[in-house]
């Protein structure tokens, strides 16, 4: 079982990239809005009981996933409101089952993160939209940091030096994944 761990700030390309890895490999995506947005209809973002459940379902999916050998690929954006230790409390359960855990981080620049920002495309999911919010994020919170705690990547891809094909199989080549025959099913 592999989990492909892509994490990086709003607006690096997470979802974009992990759709291309999917169609690469076959691969499901298990993007972090899926839990997230589910919450945020019963609860505040960063509410004690948003955060317990988020991080439980996302262990619990983890678990799940590690306990009948399904990989998949999961996009995290660090910040705050996430237990710092939760990277490498997914890399022991999942290496505990005898996967592993590919850490690969996505990196922008900030200039590009707020023109990405307004994209259509992010309006898909509950995603952050608004400059002035990622602004006051930025001045509020060390987003560094929170990236700064994550474990060493594999590998790190800078969204603007690589159009999403290209990044997806950049990972996909350095990571060593197999490639999903043209009109396979996605699969586990």
């Amino acid at each position: 079982m592999k989990l492909i761990f892509l994490f990086g700030p709003a607006a690096s390309g997470k979802l974009t990239i992990a759709r291309q890895i999917s169609a690469r490999t076959g691969l499901p995506v298990f993007h972090n809005h899926l839990v997230v947005d589910a919450l945020l209809a019963l609860f505040p973002f960063g509410s004690d009981p948003f955060v317990r459940l988020r991080e439980r379902f996302w262990i619990d999916a983890f678990d799940a996933a590690a306990k009948e050998k399904t990989s998949f690929i999961f996009t995290f954006a660090p910040e705050p409101t996430v237990d710092p230790a939760f990277p490498e409390q997914v890399r022991t359960l999942v290496e505990g089952a005898g996967g592993q855990v590919h850490f690969v981080r996505l990196t922008v620049p900030p200039e590009e993160q707020e023109r990405r920002l307004v994209d259509p495309s992010r309006r898909e999911f509950a995603k952050l939209k608004s400059v002035d919010l990622l602004r006051e994020l930025r001045a509020k919170f060390d987003i560094g940091a929170c990236e700064a705690a994550m474990p060493q990547p594999e590998l790190i891809v800078d969204t603007t030096a690589w159009a999403p094909p290209e990044a997806a199989g950049l990972i996909v080549e350095r990571l060593g994944l197999p490639k999903a025959p043209p009109g396979a099913p996605r699969s586990g």
